[in-house]
Order: structure tokens, then C-alpha cells, then sequence
């Protein structure tokens, strides 16, 4: 499952750097699927879906730091464990319920973003 922030987010932005997948933006910042990824112009999502990575996107939260779903692997091919919940001083980098998926899915998700 990918992880959320939630509300009780400080805005310190201490979790930003520790994403390797850059999946994690400042408040109201937009983002694009190239971000800190191999991306680039017309790719097709896992799920099927055409984007095109250079594209912006728009923010998922104007108030407070975000992590895009589909960029999020929870540090699967990376660290043990996810390194935003790991560093975050208010614990609130948690697993999102709307977002479950298996520990083979995050892998694959890690390997298309990297081309690996």
C-alpha cells in the first residue's frame, strides 16, 4: 500500500529528501511523473493509464506535504522500510488503507519507475 501524510503534518519537510522516488512534494507544489524517475513523454502506467511524463500535474494537497500514490513503493528495491515514516518527528507518514498493494506490485511499481 502506498503511504499518506495526514493532517497532523508540521510542514517540517524532513520526509521530501528521503524519497527515492521523489513521490513526495510541498503543499500545493505541482509534480510530474518524471520527477526523481527514468520517465519521460508518453508512457503507460502499470494500471493501463497514457500519461506523459513531463507533464504537470496538479497538487493532491494545497495545505500540507503530499506523496503521489502511483510514485509511492514504500521504499520496496530501496530501504526496509519507508523512509518518510522513518524520519517523519510527528509519525504522520502512514500506510493508506485506499491504497493496499501486494509487495510484488510496489516492486514492479519501483522497477517501471527506474527502467530496471
Amino acid at each position: 500500500m502506498a503511504i499518506i501524510i495526514t493532517d497532523e503534518c508540521i510542514n517540517c519537510g524532513a520526509c521530501e529528501p528521503e524519497c527515492p522516488n521523489t513521490a513526495i512534494y510541498e503543499g500545493a507544489d505541482d509534480w510530474r511523473w518524471k520527477d526523481g524517475t527514468k520517465l519521460s513523454g508518453k508512457v503507460i502506467l502499470p494500471d493501463g493509464t497514457e500519461v506523459d511524463a513531463d507533464a504537470v500535474q496538479r497538487p493532491i494537497s494545497d495545505d500540507i506535504y503530499y506523496i503521489v500514490p502511483g510514485k509511492c513503493t514504500e521504499c520496496k528495491g530501496f530501504h526496509e522500510e519507508p523512509q518518510c515514516a522513518a524520519v517523519c518527528p510527528v509519525d504522520c507518514c502512514v500506510p493508506d488503507d485506499n491504497h493496499v498493494e501486494s509487495e510484488a506490485t510496489l516492486l514492479n511499481r519501483q522497477s517501471f519507475l527506474h527502467n530496471e
